[in-house]
């Protein structure tokens, strides 16, 4: 037989596994861990999947279109979903690299035309915040116009039609109270809005 050392008559190998001192006890604490708190593994959390967003490509690519690409990709990605550039697209002015955001219009011109300026309708302009000025003529709106009216639905804008049909043009917004289903507080939404006019 062969033994690694000499062993000497009567001398016994030890009992233990030498895998027993390694492990980690209440009475060998690893330093800095307190000793009875117990170590819990925890797993990498899942991977985030990145949030879609929609971007309209127009212009002078293959296939301009609506794409739907993900957060975090670049301008350039978009062109590539769209076919890429037309033998006549002038992309001087684009900045590929440029971030893509949700709602983002990507126009491509053509060589020696002038791009046209897009607003994106979650800029935040002051423009936006402002009511639009344009108001309701209620001697001339179809039903379809009407119903774009706060708190005018099918029924109260079937309600004005006929009754102008019936009693003529309103001569003063104040006679749209006279509809059943207007009342006072309806018709203060609605003042700043219309016109007879």
């Amino acid at each position: 037989m062969f033994f690694p050392r000499e062993q000497r008559d009567g001398e016994h190998l030890p009992d233990k596994s030498l895998y027993d001192s390694l492990e980690v006890t209440s009475e060998t604490p690893l330093e800095g861990t307190p000793v009875n708190e117990k170590i819990d593994l925890v797993a990498d959390p899942a991977p985030q999947t990145p949030e879609l967003i929609i971007v309209d490509v127009k212009g002078a690519v293959i296939h301009p279109n609506v794409y739907t690409l993900q957060e975090g990709q670049r301008l350039i990605d978009a062109i590539t979903a769209a076919g890429g550039y037309t033998s006549d697209a002038d992309s001087r002015l684009l900045n590929h690299a440029q971030r893509l955001t949700d709602e983002a219009v990507i126009y491509v011109p053509l060589i020696g035309e002038e791009p046209p300026v897009f607003e994106n309708s979650t800029s935040g302009s002051d423009e936006m915040d402002e009511p639009d000025t344009a108001l309701v003529n209620i001697n001339t709106a179809d039903e379809t116009e009407l119903m774009t009216l706060t708190g005018i639905g099918p029924a109260k804008a079937s309600a004005i039609v006929k009754y102008r049909t019936e009693q003529g043009a309103f001569q003063t917004i104040e006679e749209l109270k006279d509809i059943s289903g207007i009342g006072q507080k309806t018709f203060d939404a609605l003042s700043d809005l219309i016109t007879v006019n």
